[in-house]
């Protein structure tokens, strides 16, 4: 995999909150503001998950408590935003075991429901899964935590359908299967054929396990889905700029969980988290670019020699043309970083 030095990029602090300072929360732009929810502010086990709901204001550049605990506590769970207005939570760790119910959050109202499930076919507890939005009423759900016992060799693949008027929620377990991951990303990426013409959207799951190979999770025609373009012609700009001074590879990162990662335009940009391929120094500082341009595709390493900005446990999430980091656990795996810091690529 080709590398490059850390000079041509770096994040940039914004604003500095004990507020945001917590790990395998959620990070979700909902009406403009940036909302966070829950995670965990020690990795002691015996902790509970945080339960409340924070805002960042990218244009103000502040950081304000949004809703207090309200005996929805979770961590290492997946979050989605229905209507710019709902952020509806699937799964996690809810302090004493894994759960795979649906709660929300009314941004406006800011109240709490818990969702009723219509069938018992519910999957085992979810925790460090990814949930992929499909359409307003769609996810699809990959993944969790757990051992050989229980995650096999296989993980399932479950479409979840999702009913906001009557607060109802049901599992379809489907036939397709991936690898056994747990903290990977899934990209929801356009499908490029060899002439690079786009046939459709793919989705493609990516670490979370002791591998460098990716799954293709679904194919799907691009009237199948409602995908929200989030416009970021500056940023885009910048990582094809940043790829072209180098020579991809068509191998990814192998053992990288608990990264971030977020699709710009063609692009997926992966930042940080834990490798298991090393017992020691395990917390990384590396970005890495995807460009989905080419078909195969090719992955791209921008190494950092910024030791102070290692993370996992952490999100990335793009608004307004920027990519914000936040969050994560820092190099000595334990202490939450406090720090808001945005995407800068040098000229």
């Amino acid at each position: 995999m080709s590398a490059s030095g850390g000079s041509r990029w770096e994040w940039e602090p914004v604003v500095r909150s004990d507020l945001s300072a917590r790990g395998f929360h959620s990070c979700n732009v909902v009406q403009g503001k940036l909302l966070l929810f829950g995670g965990l502010k020690t990795q002691d086990t015996q902790e509970l998950p945080l339960g409340d709901v924070v805002a960042f204001d990218p244009a103000a550049q502040a950081v304000r408590p949004l809703a207090p605990e309200h005996g929805y506590r979770r961590s290492h769970h997946e979050a989605v935003v229905l209507g710019d207005r709902w952020l509806c939570v699937v799964g996690g760790w809810d302090g004493s075991r894994r759960v795979s119910d649906v709660c929300s959050f009314d941004v406006e109202q800011k109240q709490w429901e818990g969702w009723s499930a219509r069938t018992s076919e519910t999957p085992v507890g979810l925790s460090s899964h990814t949930c992929t939005k499909l359409t307003e009423h769609e996810l699809l759900v990959v993944g969790r935590e757990g051992g050989l016992r229980t995650q096999r060799r296989y993980a399932s693949i479950f479409t979840l359908r999702l009913q906001l008027s009557s607060k109802t929620y049901w599992y379809k377990e489907e036939e397709s299967r991936t690898a056994s991951r747990a903290g990977h990303s899934a990209m929801l990426l356009q499908d490029y054929g060899p002439l690079g013409k786009s046939s459709g959207y793919k989705l493609l799951v990516f670490g979370g396990r002791d591998s460098a190979e990716c799954d293709v999770a679904g194919h799907w025609s691009k009237g199948k889905l409602h995908v929200e373009s989030t416009q970021a012609s500056e940023l885009t700009e910048q990582l094809s700029r940043l790829v072209g001074t180098e020579k991809g590879s068509q191998q990814g990162p192998k053992g990288l969980r608990h990264h971030s990662c977020t699709v710009v335009a063609p692009f997926a940009v992966i930042f940080g988290g834990e490798t298991l391929a090393r017992g020691r120094d395990a917390i990384c500082n590396d970005l890495y670019i995807y460009d989905a341009r080419a078909s195969p595709a090719n992955w791209f390493r921008f190494p950092s020699s910024t030791h102070a900005q290692k993370r996992y446990g952490h999100r990335t999430c793009l608004w307004n043309d920027k990519l914000y980091l936040v969050g994560g656990f820092g190099a000595d795996g334990k202490t939450p970083c406090p720090e808001i810091c945005s995407l800068r690529i040098l000229p």
